[in-house]
């Protein structure tokens, strides 16, 4: 009998945790309730567990028999997730369904990013047939919009040294390396004033349609960033005639890439109406010929709307179409080292009216952690020069794994044993948390697994089935053997 036969407990415990996962709405900065959960699920299992003050936890399991002298093994997961297409993401639940091989949900995003790679470590917890050192179970809070869980974990929180990360969405790879991340708010004051008097008319134009995505690994697929069409449609119109922004609404998360748009706008009646009301047409047939090929749904729909009683100063708005005129959007640059790899990335994931400020969110990406902050500096110049202020969320480090350490050849061992082949090590354009848990936790290693995720952090998010009983089986293989 080879080590990894045995008798394989069954991976329906991760679908019924996901699924009770789903219940819980889990936004970034919102994770209170998923963390209520997870103290709550320990309590039932009498284990121990600890929570601080950013509502991360971790829960700890003893060893089982004859593995006490081993080193202890952290399984890291983070409890929030990108919400898309939901009305309300404080309270509406994720319905999830099957179809041909795949996990999918209604009209929003899954959450199988990172809520499955969670489910797998509770059900570890809860299993004690499973063979394994002694766990800590850490689920770290933010991770989609800042990172901040991690960031202010105290050094004190964590004892093992040997992680394995759950939130890797390439089936086939062991991720050994991440890009680092600079998320920044920007802020473009403006005054209110009264909407013009007279002959003028009023339109919505709606952006909708496009694929979205993740902002780091879908950001060289050649999506449509509605941000980029707003600007497009915005500037087309403010070139020719006098314009007026009642309100503007682009994108869902700072980390996805802008799948709609909503303006609303009015123009003196006459020639200038008839120019807003052709820009449908003439949008439509630019955005075919730019991105048919990778994003061929986006369509602009221009229609009548009610006046409204105030406007954004024009002023604002052309320091607006200024400051995303003068910013990079999408690949900025690819690696000289890792082929077909994007090096350096920024996306303009939201923009909206805040009180009298019109806010625009940008999420520069790099593996050049020096790249990354310059680039992220020249953002900041760039509102600046229009009267803007900018705010640092976020600069998370990026991560390289030593490709030679024993443990992640021993998870590709584990891989080849289980399932007949080898996981390619990658780098991956996306942010995990280990930047910091390489600063905080000296010795620490790490290896980024998890089932294949296709589209996270869109409505199209898809897990397939598959995959996620054959990393269960990799990992239950993997924790016996260390």
């Amino acid at each position: 009998m080879s080590d990894c036969e045995y008798k394989l407990p069954p991976v329906d415990a991760v679908f019924e945790i996901f699924k009770q996962l789903n219940q819980i709405p889990r936004p970034s900065h919102h994770e209170e309730r998923v963390a209520d959960f997870l103290c709550q699920y320990a309590e039932r299992l009498g284990l121990e567990y600890e929570r601080d003050a950013h509502n991360c936890v971790v829960i700890r399991k003893p060893a089982s028999p004859g593995y006490e002298r081993s080193e202890p093994v952290v399984l890291l997961n983070h409890m929030d997730m990108v919400c898309v297409g939901m009305n309300d993401p404080l309270s509406d639940p994720v319905e999830a369904y099957t179809d041909g091989g795949w996990m999918h949900a209604r009209g929003t995003s899954l959450g199988a990013d990172n809520g499955i790679g969670l489910s797998m470590a509770l059900a570890v917890l809860a299993d004690d047939s499973i063979q394994h050192p002694a766990l800590e179970v850490l689920t770290t809070t933010n991770e989609e919009d800042g990172m901040s869980g991690a960031a202010n974990l105290s050094p004190q929180f964590l004892h093992g040294r040997k992680v394995i990360n759950l939130d890797s969405e390439d089936y086939d790879t062991i991720t050994t390396g991440a890009a680092g991340a600079y998320l920044q708010q920007h802020r473009l004051p403006f005054a209110w004033q009264p909407a013009p008097k007279g002959k003028y008319r009023w339109y919505r134009i709606s952006i909708a349609g496009g694929q979205g995505g993740h902002s780091g690994v879908d950001i060289n697929k050649g999506r449509a960033s509605a941000t980029v069409c707003t600007w497009a449609i915005l500037a087309a119109i403010f070139n020719e005639y006098d314009i007026y922004v009642a309100d503007v609404r682009v994108g869902e998360a700072n980390a996805s890439i802008a799948s709609s748009a909503e303006l609303v706008v009015c123009v003196p009646s006459g020639e200038a109406a008839e120019y807003v009301k052709a820009q449908e047409a003439t949008f439509n047939e630019w955005v075919a010929e730019e991105y048919g090929a990778g994003d061929p749904d986006v369509r602009c729909h221009i229609e009548k709307t009610e006046p409204r009683q105030q406007v954004i100063a024009p002023e604002a708005i052309e320091a607006l179409l200024t400051a995303l005129e003068q910013i990079p959007q999408g690949v900025v640059k690819m690696s000289e080292v890792m082929e077909g790899t994007v090096e350096t990335s920024n996306n303009v994931g939201r923009i909206y009216v805040e009180d009298s400020s019109v806010m625009v969110s940008t999420h520069t990406r790099s593996f050049i952690d020096r790249d990354m902050i310059a680039l992220g500096g020249e953002i900041r110049e760039a509102f600046a020069r229009q009267g803007g202020s900018s705010e640092l969320v976020m600069s998370a480090p990026a991560w390289q794994e030593n490709p030679d350490s024993d443990f992640l050849r021993l998870t590709s061992d584990v891989f080849l044993d289980v399932l007949g082949w080898r996981p390619r090590p990658v780098a991956m354009h996306f942010v995990l948390e280990a930047g910091y848990f390489v600063q905080k936790y000296p010795g620490i290693e790490m290896a980024s697994i998890g089932p294949r995720i296709v589209e996270p952090h869109s409505a199209n998010e898809r897990v397939e089935l598959s995959t996620i009983g054959d990393i269960w089986r990799v990992l239950i293989e993997l924790l016996k053997r260390l």
